[in-house]
């Protein structure tokens, strides 16, 4: 697991650069909530609205990235209000938080600024709940938002907008077709509702005081997946880096007991493992955020190792609401997320190696470098999708074979593009009268693997690739290879009798 996180491809080194913007960002934005002498529970406010904004909001133009971040406060500030107004009054409370909750999930419709703002508006809730929130801490910790969204803004969109020199990838969403309760969003919001309301009533049964870990819990299982089979691989990699989590935070956070300065540093490196780790392992993300909550709890005052059993037991509750929902509620099949996941990398596949082959006939503004990017987001949900199959716990071999025979075809895929690209970015290369030819075959590729009916064959699916020689130019090779790779995928995919189809 961990050669799995250290190991992976990092083009353009996009998780490095977020990872060390994030910590900049937020500890600016910490930084001046003390200068204007906002107490430590407003920091913390606004060190988690920075943390959100840096984390969430991936839209897939900087323009569009602007505009979401200045509505997050428009629409987290009133869910910290009524959180606030409703501290007190525990019925009105908890259905109000599991509005929060549906009207979060159904957000992501609108692709990744619903996204972000859904998200936003669950965790201004859920903080409410975490330093107990008053009407009287309002214009304090609402000003601490403000300057936090600005302070981290200026980090993103001033000081260090790596995107001038590699667009970073627009958070790829979910395939959201059909109306009504065909609609996956309307599923999933139906579904997370139903579980965060089973986690509630058992999380306050266990703590009247930290019921909101199990609610979360349950919120945090749901983002980023679509199907029965996602969710339930992600509330068991939720629980195993909770643990670990609250294992690491015995051996450093107790020690330390609060010490402002060993804290704030040990801190920044669990917001550095958070952004670093989430594209590649759900595990070591929540290992850092469960890490960074025990830290915050030393520093509030409140941290001993039964808070941690208590997290540990909450975070337990909520993982099961999710999947007995997911299960329960309206599920979501994985071969229909699968399918559609798997296509759209091939589709990236084939844009990757359009903007190559442009890119290297002279084109000035062709960028292959940001499709790799993409196509590695992609991987990373076809992974995902694809995990309840080759899970060691899977007892459905064949599957869990093709399945993994799919996984390993399309890493060659993006090992080939990214060869590819670094290719067409070398000053000296030249276009080649064979890469057209090239290009087109691995079209061809794609789309019989795309467009033909299940359980069909289309003319040239099996065709052989062009060979290689000793004398091919290194680009004519990453085609070659990326052709055969390709051309191999039929077999698992036809194995299954399941080819993607458009979504």
């Amino acid at each position: 697991m961990l050669k799995r996180v250290f190991a992976a491809p990092d083009p353009g080194r996009v998780r490095l650069r977020f990872a060390s913007r994030a910590v900049l960002g937020i500890g600016l934005a910490v930084a001046l909530c003390g200068l204007a002498g906002h107490s430590l529970t407003a920091a913390v406010t606004g060190g988690l609205a920075a943390l959100l904004a840096l984390f969430t909001v991936a839209d897939a133009t900087v323009r569009g990235q602007v505009l979401t971040t200045a509505l997050l406060p428009a629409v987290g500030l009133p869910v910290l209000a009524l959180a606030a107004v409703l501290h007190d009054v525990p019925l009105a409370r908890d259905l109000t938080f599991l509005a929060v909750v549906g009207a979060g999930v159904y957000a992501r419709r609108w692709g990744p600024r619903g996204h972000a703002l859904g998200v936003f508006a669950f965790m201004t809730f859920f903080a409410a709940q975490f330093l107990h929130t008053v009407p009287d801490q309002l214009p304090e910790l609402s000003a601490a938002v403000l300057l936090s969204l600005a302070a981290s803004s200026l980090v993103r969109f001033g000081l260090w907008r790596y995107e001038r020199r590699l667009p970073a990838p627009a958070a790829v969403a979910a395939p959201t077709g059909g109306s009504g309760l065909a609609r996956i969003t309307t599923r999933q919001a139906v579904q997370a509702t139903v579980g965060a309301g089973f986690a509630l009533a058992a999380g306050q049964a266990l703590s009247d005081q930290r019921w909101y870990w199990a609610v979360g819990a349950t919120w945090w299982v749901f983002v980023n997946t679509t199907s029965r089979g996602e969710t339930l691989v992600r509330g068991f990699r939720r629980f195993l880096g909770t643990v670990i989590g609250i294992v690491l935070g015995l051996v450093v956070a107790v020690p330390v007991h609060g010490a402002p300065v060993a804290t704030a540093v040990l801190v920044a490196v669990s917001v550095f493992g958070i952004f670093y780790t989430a594209a590649v392992s759900y595990t070591w993300m929540m290992l850092a955020v469960t890490v960074m909550a025990s830290m915050l709890y030393g520093l509030l005052g409140l941290l001993d190792p039964a808070l941690l059993a208590l997290r540990v037991t909450e975070t337990a509750v909520g993982a099961l609401g999710a999947v007995l929902a997911v299960l329960l509620v309206l599920p979501v099949t994985t071969h229909a997320v699968t399918d559609a996941w798997v296509e759209r990398a091939l589709r990236c596949v084939h844009a990757c190696t359009a903007e190559a082959a442009a890119r290297l006939a002279g084109s000035p503004t062709a960028d292959p470098a940001r499709r790799v990017a993409e196509l590695e987001q992609i991987l990373s949900r076809v992974r995902l999708s694809l995990a309840p199959l080759v899970h060691p716990f899977s007892p459905l071999r064949a599957r869990k074979s093709r399945a993994r025979q799919v996984l390993a075809l399309l890493d060659d895929c993006a090992r080939e593009v990214r060869g590819l690209a670094s290719v067409a970015a070398h000053p000296e290369a030249s276009h080649d009268a064979r890469l057209a030819a090239a290009c087109a075959r691995v079209e061809s590729a794609v789309e019989a693997l795309t467009a033909a009916p299940n359980g069909g064959r289309r003319p040239g699916a099996e065709a052989a690739a062009a060979p290689q020689t000793a004398h091919t130019p290194p680009v004519l090779a990453h085609l070659h290879a990326l052709e055969q790779a390709l051309l191999d995928l039929a077999v698992p995919l036809r194995g299954s009798d399941r080819v993607p189809t458009t979504a």
